[in-house]
């Protein structure tokens, strides 16, 4: 099995990708999507409350497949996530092992241990914390193209040049001990990308 990792500005192409993986058989429980949960609308502050995966999933308008289960967790330096699938026990399981024995922990750790590379797991931690959202999919060899096909007709964020102006910033990789990007900086940060297509 291999993992292909997607970043996404906007949550709503990659909800479209996930759509698109399980329409092409994809089982769901081989999909992972996890959401910076700073923007406004996204969810109700009643979902939000209540953090019930179904209930989350029904605001968001999962209506089956992986975004049905969709829930609530945090991840130091992104804040509150919406998330879902095997990446998200990899994650929470990650944590734990940090805390115990100083294994990168989180996100960083579960892209890791999936086969993601050091470099680009900064890269998608850091896009998840500027607002962005993340869409895994763990696949045979032979579907990988297919894919990273279904992934790039979603609007996929390009890893080199997002990795590029992050660097022009002085961003070299991520970093949890920073504070979360609020709902004004995660739109400033979407506009900013907006503004260049």
């Amino acid at each position: 099995m291999r993992t292909v990792t997607g970043l996404f500005d906007d949550y709503f192409d990659a909800r479209s990708a996930v759509d698109e993986l399980e329409s092409a058989g994809i089982p769901s429980d081989d999909i992972s999507l996890i959401s910076n949960n700073g923007e406004k609308d996204k969810t109700s502050g009643a979902a939000v409350g209540a953090a019930t995966g179904a209930g989350i999933g029904a605001a968001l308008g999962g209506t089956g497949g992986l975004l049905a289960g969709l829930g609530l967790m945090a991840i130091p330096g992104v804040g509150p996530v919406v998330a879902a699938g095997w990446l998200v026990a990899t994650a929470a399981g990650a944590a734990a092992g940090a805390l115990a024995g100083g294994a990168a922990g989180g996100l960083i750790g579960a892209l890791t241990s999936s086969g993601v590379s050091e470099e680009d797991a900064h890269l998608y931690a850091e896009g998840v914390r500027r607002g962005g959202t993340l869409v895994s999919a763990r696949v045979d060899e032979g579907r990988v193209g297919e894919v990273e096909a279904i992934l790039r007709r979603s609007s996929w964020v390009d890893p080199a040049e997002r990795r590029r102006a992050y660097m022009e910033e002085g961003w070299t990789r991520f970093d949890d001990s920073l504070d979360p990007y609020s709902p004004e900086q995660i739109e400033q940060e979407r506009n900013r990308y907006r503004a260049s297509l």
